[in-house]
C-alpha cells in the first residue's frame, strides 16, 4: 500500500513524538486525544517542540510552516475512515488495548493497515480484536533520540503489511528490525529487561547502591544507567511488562519486591518526579 494519510491514537510523549516524524516525512497526520481540550494542548506542544527545533537550526522556518500544516489533533475519529495506516498509541494495558483496536476497525477503511506500538504485548493477540489480522503488525517505536523501531508479525501477517509499514518507518528515517516471530517482548526488550532484573536484584540484596551500579554500567556498557532508563520508561509501565512475560514465559520474570514498593509509593519515574531518583 502506497501510505499517505496516517493516524495516531493517543497524544502523549510517544504518540506526539512519533506524529512529528511522521509530518516530517511528509505524511498527513492526525491525533487522536481523549478530548478536544487535551488535544489542543497535544498541538501547542508540538508548534513548541517545532519552534525549539527552530530556534536550533534543526529546522528551517519555512519546512516548520509546512509540517505543521501537516498535523492536527482531534478529541474525535474523525477523518479516521480516511487514513491509510493507523498507530494504536494507548497506555500498556492490554483490556485498554483491544477495545481501541476493536473500534478502531470498524471506523477504519477495509483496506487500512492498523498496526499497535505496544512494546510488550503478543501482535498475534491484539490482531484477534479486530477482522483484518492480515492487515494487522506491531510498529514499536522507542523513546527519542533512539532511531530503532520494530516490526512485529503476527501469526496472521501479511508479507504486504509487513513490507508497507516497515517502508513507512524508514520514510521516518527509523533504523528497522524485524521480528521473524510473535513473541512477548520482541527482541529490544526481551534481551534488555533481564538487565533490569538483575540490576533491581543487585540493589535489592545489597549489593551496591541504585547510583553505583548505573555508574557501572555508564562508563562500561551502557550509554545509561539501567536505573535511569527505567525512570525514563515509567515503573508502573515496566512492572506491567513483567508481568505479562511472567504470564508467558515463567517465574524467572517476576518483578523484585523493591520495585513494586516504588509503584505503591507513586513514585513511577520522571512523570510523577519520583521514581528510583528524585527528579524535583
Amino acid at each position: 500500500m502506497d501510505i499517505q494519510n496516517i493516524g495516531m491514537v493517543g497524544g502523549g510523549k510517544m504518540g506526539k513524538g512519533i506524529a512529528l516524524s511522521a509530518a516530517r516525512a511528509g505524511y498527513s497526520v492526525i491525533i487522536h486525544d481523549i478530548t478536544e481540550e487535551i488535544a489542543s494542548q497535544s498541538l501547542l506542544h508540538i508548534g513548541q517542540t517545532v519552534e525549539k527545533l527552530v530556534t536550533k537550526n534543526k529546522l528551517e522556518r519555512k519546512e516548520a510552516g509546512a509540517l505543521l500544516s501537516r498535523i492536527s489533533c482531534t478529541g474525535s475519529y474523525a477523518g479516521y475512515d480516511q487514513l491509510d495506516l493507523i498507530i494504536e498509541g494507548v497506555p500498556e494495558k492490554l483490556e485498554l488495548k483491544m477495545d481501541v483496536l476493536a473500534h478502531l476497525d470498524t471506523l477504519c477503511r477495509e483496506d487500512a493497515i492498523i498496526v499497535s506500538n505496544t512494546s510488550t504485548f503478543s501482535i498475534t493477540t491484539l490482531a484477534s480484536a479486530t477482522q483484518r489480522p492480515q492487515l494487522f503488525s506491531g510498529l514499536h517505536f522507542f523513546i527519542e533520540p533512539t532511531p530503532l523501531v520494530e516490526v512485529i508479525r503476527g501469526y496472521y501477517t501479511s508479507e504486504d503489511t509487513v513490507a508497507s509499514v516497515r517502508a513507512a518507518a524508514e520514510k521516518m528515517g527509523k533504523t528497522v528490525v524485524e521480528t521473524k516471530k510473535d513473541s512477548p517482548g520482541f527482541i529490544a526488550n526481551r534481551v534488555y529487561t533481564p538487565l533490569f532484573l538483575e540490576a533491581f536484584r543487585l540493589y535489592e540484596e545489597g549489593v551496591a547502591t541504585i547510583e553505583e551500579i548505573d555508574k557501572a554500567m555508564e562508563n562500561s556498557y551502557l550509554p545509561i544507567g539501567p536505573f535511569r532508563l527505567a525512570d525514563i520508561i515509567g515503573l508502573d509501565t515496566l512492572k506491567s511488562g513483567l508481568d505479562y512475560y511472567r504470564s508467558e514465559l515463567g517465574e524467572s520474570w517476576r518483578a523484585p519486591q523493591c520495585l513494586s514498593v516504588l509503584i505503591r509509593a507513586g513514585r513511577l519515574g520522571r512523570k510523577s518526579g519520583k521514581g528510583w531518583y528524585d527528579y524535583t
